[in-house]
């Protein structure tokens, strides 16, 4: 069977001159380099530029965290961090193999299920289900809860692949949506546990926009993130099929060491109730400055 590290075929040339063309986060980009070589990514290894594919890491998994996130208490909550959206947003901000893609403006985009490609792709993602529960609270507001703000959510496949990017799902646009917050600032998606492709552990990109209105242009975005899961669960995922390659991923791998989460991810760790037979729920409020 071909491994996903098979599938593509980059240089570190082509990731550096990849990653300074993106049009996204520059602060993350700098990051990168200033890490030292033995930190830049490979794009193309499921997540790209937010990858540190581009080195063999030795370290073991992570022990099981206990650490879960809190509801913000009532006028004192913290925003959660910025994070780069990656190489691989399709918010307009960069471009795949046929120019410029905005999957924002697409028609069908707005859904609460995103297992399944849309607007004229076929194609649905395997995998262990999930539903995420985010709820967007207002940090410049008491924390009070955001009504009708808008988030854009994506992540991987159970493969380690992101749709309209990677090779073998060019032609695919699951595993992204929108949804708009009701008057208690939550949201809910149905997908699928996400893969752990070389060089990050399992995660989750999401976007905030002040509107549904304005949920069309990533110039209006007012927070760009990620999440995470317990190591444990990740585990209990990847021990059923269709994970195998993540197993391997993920034992290669640690909070440490990861790119993203290695300066803390108190804020961005889901709370997971469930199991791999029926599916499991994750739960996160998301403090914003809006």
């Amino acid at each position: 069977m071909e491994t996903h590290d098979e599938k593509h075929e980059h240089s570190l040339a082509d990731d550096l001159a990849a990653m300074l063309n993106l049009n996204g986060d520059r602060r993350q980009t700098l990051r990168w380099l200033l890490a030292g070589a033995s930190t830049l990514p490979v794009l193309g290894c499921g997540g790209g530029s937010d990858s540190t594919s581009g080195t063999t890491s030795t370290t073991s998994a992570a022990t099981t965290t206990t650490t879960t996130t809190t509801t913000p208490t009532v006028g004192s909550c913290t925003v959660i961090p910025e994070e780069t959206g990656g190489p691989y947003p399709a918010d307009g901000t960069n471009s795949n193999s046929g120019g410029v893609v905005n999957v924002l403006t697409q028609p069908g985009v707005v859904r609460s299920d995103i297992r399944s490609s849309f607007g004229g792709a076929s194609g649905t993602a395997a995998g262990v289900p999930l539903t995420i529960k985010l709820q967007i609270v207002n940090a410049n507001n008491n924390c009070a809860a955001l009504a009708g703000a808008a988030v854009y959510l994506w992540h991987c496949d159970r493969d380690g692949n992101y749709s309209l990017y990677s090779s073998g799902v060019t032609n695919q646009n699951y595993l992204r949506g929108v949804q708009e917050t009701d008057s208690g600032g939550n949201i809910s998606f149905t997908t699928i546990y996400p893969g752990c492709y070389t060089g990050r552990v399992p995660h989750v990109h999401f976007e905030v926009y002040p509107s549904l209105a304005k949920a069309t242009s990533a110039s209006s975005r007012i927070k760009t993130s990620q999440f995470t899961f317990p190591v444990a669960t990740s585990n209990e995922v990847y021990a059923t099929t269709g994970y195998s390659a993540s197993v391997r991923n993920l034992a290669a791998i640690s909070f440490a060491t990861d790119n993203v989460f290695s300066d803390g991810y108190t804020l961005q760790m889901a709370t997971i109730t469930g199991n791999a037979s029926d599916g499991y729920v994750a739960t996160l409020t998301v403090a914003v400055a809006a």
